[in-house]
């Protein structure tokens, strides 16, 4: 499938996902907030894939939300059209752009986030919801939205207090300061600082690699396991969790491993099964 926003490449199981609008930023235009939705869905469709990197080419990961393209919404909350109805809208409207992050949480694959230079409002929001972030040295993050009179509504204000200190949350959200890398390192946002953007991406493929040769239903199970105790109490994550090892404990995988690990080689694993798409839109 062709993008417009970004470009799709799937080799060695790796899921490669790359902003490919650099003289612009990165900026997160109309299209982009669909292509989201259709590239994780046709990563989802592909078994190969194992593990997702999201980078961006140029010397910023993302200005965030391109509020030129999205100026028709502001006009149209002057217009004649009933108010409640208007309103109405404007709910669905956050619901949709809030999905575009929500699938790369509800991937079955891990998601690493490679960041350069500016990563700006939207884009807080979409490195808030992958499971690990990366950047260089140069890489600033800012919750903008404080900044032109809007409350941040797409994810981060939901998923950052989870990865970083509440108090901290609550500054750069209040103050729409910048918190560079040194920073966003040092408050666990990010795993690792790079000089380079070369370097970062040499890297995250390297660990992305690590994870792609592990048991694909054994790291599903897991990434699963902990975004539910996030969000519930041990002891109700504990229940999920016997439920869940009652159903994928006896697997080919675990069997594999044990074998490779004995012969000291390399395991070799199945692909997961792609969904039916009983009732999901073609990517």
């Amino acid at each position: 499938m062709s993008y417009q926003t970004l470009d799709l490449k799937v080799e060695n199981h790796i899921a490669h996902i790359r902003l490919n609008r650099p003289k612009a930023y990165n900026s997160m235009i109309i299209e982009f907030w669909q292509e989201m939705i259709d590239v994780f869905a046709e990563i989802e469709m592909t078994p190969e894939a194992r593990v997702v990197v999201i980078s961006s080419e140029g010397k910023h990961f993302t200005a965030g939300l391109d509020l030129a393209a999205f100026a028709g919404i502001a006009q149209e909350m002057t217009s004649d059209i009933d108010g409640a109805r208007l309103r109405e809208r404007m709910k669905t409207t956050v619901l949709e752009l809030q999905e575009s992050f929500n699938v790369i949480e509800r991937c079955r694959l891990p998601v690493l986030a490679c960041i350069q230079g500016a990563c700006i409002g939207g884009g807080v929001d979409m490195i808030s919801a992958c499971d690990m972030r990366y950047c260089t040295e140069d890489a600033f993050y800012c919750i903008q939205e404080i900044n032109i009179g809007m409350t941040a509504d797409v994810g981060t204000l939901q998923r950052l207090p989870h990865l970083i200190p509440s108090g901290l949350v609550r500054e750069l959200a209040y103050t729409g300061r910048r918190m560079m890398a040194a920073e966003a390192k040092t408050s666990g946002l990010v795993n690792e600082v790079f000089k380079s953007q070369e370097a970062m991406l040499e890297k995250v493929m390297e660990i992305a690699s690590e994870i792609a040769s592990k048991s694909p239903l054994a790291v599903y199970g897991t990434k699963e396991m902990i975004n539910y105790t996030r969000d519930h109490s041990v002891d109700d994550a504990l229940k999920y969790m016997a439920v869940w090892q009652s159903g994928m404990f006896f697997s080919k995988d675990l069997m594999e491993a044990a074998a490779a690990n004995q012969a000291k080689k390399t395991p070799n694993f199945d692909n997961l099964l792609p969904p039916k798409k009983l009732a999901r839109r073609s990517p």
